[in-house]
C-alpha cells in the first residue's frame, strides 16, 4: 500500500496573523496540502480549530476529503493529525495520554492496522517547544517513547524547531536573536564576533537516539539530490518527518510543498512510503 504523509505549520491555525487578526490563509493551505493527496497529514498551531464545535477541524475535514484529530496542548495552539479512512480504515487508537501535561504544544499519537504488518503503524504529529533546546529534547524523547507505545512502526512528523541531526548550517544572517539563543550551542557572548556560531543540533539526535531516521535525510545519502535537505522554515530545515528504522526501506520519495508561498511562515513537506516495503522481520512488543 503507498502512503503520502504531508506535514505542515499552519501558523496560528491558518485563521489568524502574526499579530492575533483575522486572516483566512485555509484555502490557500488546502490548495497546498490536497496537491500531493495525502493519505495522512500532520498539522501543528492547530489554533482556533476546536473553537465553535471544532468548525475549522470541520470544516479541514469536509476540503481535504479526511477524518481529523485534535490533541489537547497547554499553549492552545496544538496539533492535529488528519488520515484518509479509505486508505488506513478506522484507527484502533488515539493516545494523547500525558502529552498536554509533560509538552507545551502536546501532540498525540494515532495507530491504524495495516495489512502486512505484524503490530500497528503509529503516526504522531508533533510541535516541540522553540523556547529551550534542553526542553525539546525532553519532550522529543517522550514523544519517541509515546510513538513506540504499539511497536516498531511508528511515524514521528512536525515542526521540530531545532537544526536536523546533519546537513548544511542554516542561514544565520536571517535568524532572529531569539532563535539563535535557542538553537545554537551556548558560548561565551564575548567570543561571539570572533567565532561562529555552531547549531545544536541535540534535539534531531535524541530521535536518533531513539532509532528514528530523518526521511529527507536518508534520502539524500542514497540520492545525493540537495533539494531534500532545502530549508522548511525562514533559516534552517526544522520541519522534518521521521520513521523507525524498520519503515526506511519503505520510503519512496520526499517534496518540499511551498505553494502557495502565502499559505504559512512554513513550508511543507509530503514522504511518500510503500508499506510492502517495510522490514518486518524483527516484530516486538511494547513494554
Amino acid at each position: 500500500m503507498i502512503l503520502t504523509i504531508a506535514v505542515q505549520n499552519l501558523k496560528r491555525g491558518g485563521l489568524f496573523d502574526e499579530g492575533g487578526a483575522r486572516e483566512d490563509r485555509w484555502p490557500q493551505l488546502t490548495k497546498r496540502i490536497s496537491s500531493v493527496e495525502p493519505d495522512l497529514v500532520l498539522l501543528q498551531e492547530a489554533e482556533g480549530w476546536a473553537d465553535a464545535g471544532h468548525r475549522q477541524l470541520i470544516r479541514a475535514e469536509q476540503d481535504l476529503g479526511l477524518d481529523g484529530l485534535l490533541a489537547p496542548a497547554r499553549s492552545g495552539r496544538g496539533t492535529a493529525l488528519l488520515y484518509r479512512r479509505e486508505t488506513l480504515g478506522r484507527r484502533i487508537a488515539w493516545n494523547t495520554d500525558y502529552a498536554a501535561d509533560e509538552t507545551h504544544h502536546g501532540f498525540g499519537t494515532a495507530a491504524f492496522a495495516i495489512p502486512g504488518l505484524p503490530a500497528p503503524l503509529a503516526i504522531t504529529s508533533v510541535h516541540l517547544t522553540p523556547y529551550s533546546a534542553d526542553r525539546a529534547i525532553t519532550e522529543a524523547d517522550f514523544a519517541a517513547s509515546r510513538s513506540y507505545r504499539y511497536g516498531p512502526y511508528c511515524i514521528l512528523g512536525g515542526d521540530i524547531n531545532y537544526p536536523p541531526a546533519a546537513g548544511p548550517d542554516p542561514a544565520w544572517d536571517r535568524m532572529r536573536p531569539y532563535n539563535r539563543g535557542a538553537r545554537t550551542i551556548l558560548t561565551d557572548p564575548a567570543l561571539h564576533q570572533q567565532t561562529a556560531p555552531v547549531p545544536d543540533r541535540r534535539v534531531a539526535w535524541k530521535l536518533a537516539a531513539n532509532g528514528l531516521i530523518d526521511t529527507a535525510w536518508h534520502l539524500h545519502q542514497q540520492t545525493g539530490d540537495e533539494t531534500l535537505l532545502h530549508r522548511t522554515g525562514s533559516d534552517d530545515r526544522i520541519d522534518q518527518l521521521w520513521v523507525s528504522a524498520p519503515l526506511a526501506s519503505a520510503l519512496v520519495s520526499y517534496t518540499l510543498l511551498d505553494t502557495p508561498a502565502d499559505a504559512s511562515d512554513h513550508h511543507g513537506l509530503a514522504v511518500v512510503l510503500d508499506t510492502d516495503r517495510i522490514d518486518t522481520s524483527r516484530p516486538w512488543t511494547y513494554r
